[in-house]
């Protein structure tokens, strides 16, 4: 999991102030519009419960999480309709790619993202071309901050968590699909902080990317698919020495 870890840890420590906010407001209302359809009561609702506690953690105010649950029961009808598409193909060096994307202007996204591809040394291409590589999973951000990591990978695992990693400085949880929300909650009921639990996809296989210029194209490419107001998830399976990744971080 390691090459993916590696991506999700950059983008974590990058965080809200390198982000453009009005992308991560959008982006936590579409996700809560979609979760709500399955049910506007978050106690009844697992799904919605994990995108309120993310959208909370970036500070989204709770007249933007109300208006998108309402979206997405029906209760508020603005005339657009959010969809989920993706993309895949593949990047700089090889590494598969998918995006993921949630858009009301399905012609629009697919426009900025395959412009992204051709101009950033990636090839787009049909679905299915890349699946097959990954696995959908749960991904759970921890805060580690004065708190015993062994102890920690250990109440995770207690909690059901299939796996435990460590990259850059923080710490990841892995879980099966369906236990993503249960996971957590019993996670956050022996005491430990979540910053953030989500369905990702994680590559079964790696691209080992050893040329620092390579390696430099990709980060480039992952950043301007991150930027683009539609993606919501970039998933690689590129795997880059620690040694390059730190030089590259700098």
């Amino acid at each position: 999991m390691s090459g993916h870890s590696k991506w999700h840890s950059i983008k974590h420590k990058k965080g809200i102030a390198d982000a453009k906010r009005g992308k991560i407001f959008t982006r936590h209302a579409n996700l809560i519009t979609i979760a709500a359809r399955s049910g506007g009561d978050p106690e009844m609702n697992p799904g919605l419960r994990l995108a309120i506690d993310n959208a909370k953690k970036d500070n989204v105010p709770n007249a933007n999480i109300d208006k998108a649950i309402k979206r997405g029961t029906g209760e508020l009808k603005d005339g657009s309709e959010i969809s989920e598409v993706s993309y895949e193909g593949y990047g700089p060096g090889g590494a598969a790619v998918i995006v993921e994307c949630l858009t009301d202007n399905k012609n629009r996204t697919f426009t900025n993202v395959r412009t992204i591809f051709n101009k950033r040394g990636g090839s787009l291409g049909n679905s299915g071309s890349v699946a097959w590589m990954f696995d959908r999973k749960g991904v759970i951000d921890l805060k580690t901050e004065g708190v015993d990591l062994d102890e920690l990978e250990l109440a995770a695992i207690d909690a059901g968590a299939q796996d435990v990693e460590r990259e850059m400085g923080s710490l990841q949880i892995y879980t099966e699909a369906t236990e993503l929300s249960e996971v957590a909650e019993k996670i956050k009921s022996v005491g430990f902080e979540i910053e953030k639990a989500e369905l990702q996809l994680i590559p079964n296989q790696t691209v080992e990317i050893e040329d620092e210029k390579t390696a430099q194209s990709i980060m480039d490419f992952m950043d301007a698919l991150d930027d683009d107001m539609d993606v919501n998830n970039v998933s690689s399976n590129f795997d880059i020495p620690d040694a390059i990744m730190e030089r590259l971080s700098a």
